[in-house]
């Protein structure tokens, strides 16, 4: 039995059958991170059906993050049970088209016309595109901002937002004398150690060159020290992913370091206090370059049924839109992938200024690095245990541990 999730707000309005016909086509579709994009669909789901009466579009149980999104639908392969439709993280969009799960655009692109002029330029197409074709047109990008509570700053005499993370660790100090115990959290564990990717493309650096391991030298010594140092003297706490916001939102946390995604909900959860964002601390000066958070849409369907296949494609094109791309701009704090969606944006951004730091932010976009070869997952999870062995103090000396994450991660890439 495949199973089925449909957000609690349209089951109860039964807006995701609203206008549809009684012969219409069914499609399926997977997507993560129910907290950020129920909202989203919520607010599309509507708008698609008027467009598409003749289509009925199911969800599938939300994925929990980019890793249970790509492991789901790699068992779900082995399985013989795919969606039509799958939202995957910008960094596993290679696992999916090596393994053949990801099927080509190119065929339904040639046959629309004026596509590029849609919105869909050669930048954000390039996300996607692997051998010369594109395989995922994106959904949703983001980057790393900083989420700042001005009344607990206020309260420690704070008036300027950081932007480097030597400020950051002094208001830490300030916000200690103002009787805060846990004034910040950092987002280590964000999804594909991005912020570890973060803290080297701040250097200029990637992950990972030349399909080796790159954070072997200064750079990387210096990213782990920055983080050892971030997290030893602002006594930050060891919270999972699920808990990291919820001491943010209760004005426990004055500092908080996410992803832009969080915008929306953030804003709608938090406290009684005045939230501002910021853009992303540098290591000493303004950070050189971020990697692009996010995820992409991609056609998996196993379907031979035409109407089927035209259907998913259709909900693929709406929900990249211009239309689809502004309102997740405007019920997330994602970025819009499409440059359609910038004009039907600009009243909204005066109005939500927290929602446009990462748009400010942008020339800043570097690739979210995919560890390459069978092994993708396990490194994710080798790097991301290496760096919770800073949080909780386990580990120490960061050359020692730079050593280790090198020559495990060296084992399991490709030879």
């Amino acid at each position: 039995m495949k199973l089925k999730h449909t957000f609690a707000a349209i089951a109860a309005a039964g807006v995701a059958a609203a206008g549809t016909s009684a012969n219409a086509v069914e499609i399926e579709v997977g997507y993560p991170y129910s907290a950020l994009f129920d909202v989203t669909f919520e607010r599309m789901m509507p708008e698609f059906n008027k467009a598409h009466p003749d289509i009925e579009v199911k969800f599938r149980a939300t994925y929990e993050n980019y890793e249970d999104a790509t492991n789901t639908i790699l068992r779900e392969a082995v399985a013989g049970d795919l969606p039509d439709v799958t939202l995957q993280g910008l960094n596993r969009q290679a696992l999916m088209v090596a393994k053949g799960i990801a099927k080509s655009m190119e065929p339904f692109i040639a046959n629309e016309a004026d596509f590029t002029k849609d919105g869909y330029h050669k930048a954000m197409l390039d996300l996607g595109t692997f051998d010369g074709e594109v395989y995922g047109l994106p959904f949703a990008v983001s980057l790393p901002v900083g989420y700042y509570n001005m009344d607990a700053l206020g309260e420690a005499g704070i008036t300027e937002l950081p932007t480097t993370w030597d400020e950051v660790i002094d208001n830490c100090k300030k916000l200690h004398e103002a009787g805060f115990k846990n004034p910040i959290f950092w987002g280590w564990n964000i999804t594909g150690n991005w912020f570890f990717q973060a803290l080297m493309w701040s250097q200029g650096e990637p992950i990972l060159k030349d399909g080796m391991v790159n954070f072997d030298g200064e750079a990387g010594l210096a990213a782990l020290e920055t983080m050892r140092k971030i997290f030893r003297e602002c006594n930050m706490l060891n919270l999972s992913v699920g808990d990291a916001g919820k001491p943010f939102a209760a004005g426990e946390v004055a500092m908080h370091f996410w992803s832009t995604s969080a915008v929306g909900a953030i804003e709608r959860s938090k406290g009684d206090f005045e939230v501002r964002t910021g853009e992303f601390p540098g290591m000493g000066q303004p950070p050189m370059g971020l990697p692009a958070g996010g995820n992409s849409v991609m056609f998996v369907s196993t379907s031979e049924d035409p109407e089927e296949i035209e259907a998913a494609w259709k909900f693929i094109k709406f929900a990249t839109s211009g239309v689809g791309a502004a309102m997740v701009a405007e019920t997330t704090g994602y970025m819009p992938p499409n440059k359609a969606a910038n004009d039907t944006l600009v009243d909204f951004y005066a109005q939500n200024p927290n929602k446009h730091t990462a748009v400010r932010q942008a020339g800043l976009l570097r690739d979210w690095i995919a560890y390459p070869g069978d092994n993708g997952l396990a490194i994710t999870q080798v790097i991301y245990d290496g760096l919770e062995s800073i949080v909780t103090g386990d580990y120490d000396d960061m050359e020692a541990l730079q050593e280790e994450l090198t020559e495990e991660v060296n084992d399991l890439l490709p030879n």
